[in-house]
């Protein structure tokens, strides 16, 4: 999958106190210095068109297929927000070990696209917005681990969204239109550039 080119600018980031860098578009903002985050995720956003990067770290999930582990959550995703009837799956494991250079070939890596309905904060059901998410599982079973990187693309603002005022109601303009990086290819930079650094970040001195 080769990524398409942006007029825009990249940065490297440094995650989780620098243990894991990776690629990430200039027009995304670190929320940690809006609000706080939880120590497991780091969180970016374009506050212009909505869109949003989250990383996690959480306990492996040891009853979850790895070759469809992406779809596992993504479904676990839909439950939580109470999206899970709106959830529509678009495309499943489109990605290579040549997609994630940095890792090991032997580490499974897995992506999900899918569409559903979610309301933004403590809004209720008739203020849900309908969104893409693209979501990657790197399985780092080795330290007990599984890295969640979800990349969230609204497609329709509703107009009772707090997201109206700001983006606008109605259908978002494709990025293209707008010289942004279009949102599977930001993921494919996540994963692309995706390096762990200090494997100590996980409780193991080394991998």
């Amino acid at each position: 999958m080769a990524m398409a080119a942006a007029e825009e600018s990249f940065v490297e980031r440094g995650l989780f106190g620098g243990a894991i860098t990776c690629c990430i578009p200039a027009n995304f903002y670190d929320v940690s210095n809006i609000r706080e985050v939880p120590n497991n995720q780091e969180a970016f956003v374009d506050p212009n068109r909505d869109e949003s990067i989250i990383m996690e770290l959480l306990e492996f999930k040891t009853d979850v297929v790895d070759e469809r582990s992406s779809l596992w959550f993504l479904q676990d995703l839909a439950i939580e927000q109470g999206s899970e009837q709106t959830l529509v799956v678009e495309l499943e494991n489109g990605i290579t070990t040549a997609d994630v250079p940095n890792l090991e070939a032997s580490i499974p890596v897995n992506v999900t696209v899918g569409t559903l309905a979610v309301a933004k904060a403590r809004q209720g059901d008739d203020a849900r917005n309908l969104v893409r998410v693209h979501l990657a599982n790197i399985r780092l079973r080795g330290v007990e681990t599984d890295v969640l990187i979800t990349v969230y693309e609204p497609l329709i603002i509703n107009e009772r969204s707090q997201s109206a005022a700001v983006v606008g109601a109605g259908t978002t303009v494709p990025a293209a239109l707008a010289g942004c990086m279009a949102a599977p290819d930001v993921l494919k930079l996540v994963l692309s550039t995706f390096r762990i650094c200090d494997w100590s970040l996980f409780g193991y001195a080394d991998k």
